[in-house]
């Protein structure tokens, strides 16, 4: 027999029997993390940008989502600078934007990049929240 059907004292305890039995199940199980688009600026002061879309993408993770941040990933093989480059860039940023669930809109300051992020974010009907830097959901 299962001795955690019984208590300290020697009783069985069914109800906390029952309790364990659906945390163990729970933990077995693969949880549901929404995928959801981390919007921040990129250009301009590029460490100091790359270092808060990491912050945000964390805060994103303990949230229990998912964050896709492509301006952390494109950068590391694709040149900005170049013009076609940034334009094939910003179609993956779509492609990906289209596999989320939301959109987080951080930082004070919306870029042009950022804008028709938001507005492909809008013609899609996606939910969009925004954060300030110091990730306070505040309105648009």
């Amino acid at each position: 027999m299962d001795k955690k059907i019984f208590n300290g004292e020697g009783y069985k305890d069914l109800t906390a029997y029952k309790a364990i039995k659906n945390v163990e199940k729970l933990e077995n199980k693969w949880v549901y993390f929404p995928l959801v688009y981390i919007c921040s600026p990129y250009r301009g002061d590029i460490e100091i940008n790359t270092a808060r879309a990491r912050r945000y993408s964390y805060f994103a993770v303990t949230k229990d989502c998912i964050p896709i941040t492509p301006h952390l990933l494109f950068p590391q093989f694709m040149d900005d600078d170049s013009p076609a480059e940034r334009r094939l860039a910003m179609h993956f940023n779509y492609v990906l934007l289209g596999k989320c669930s939301e959109i987080w809109v951080f930082g004070n300051k919306v870029t042009e990049g950022m804008a028709y992020e938001i507005s492909i974010a809008k013609k899609r009907v996606m939910k969009i929240r925004h954060f300030d830097n110091q990730f306070k959901e505040v309105r648009a």
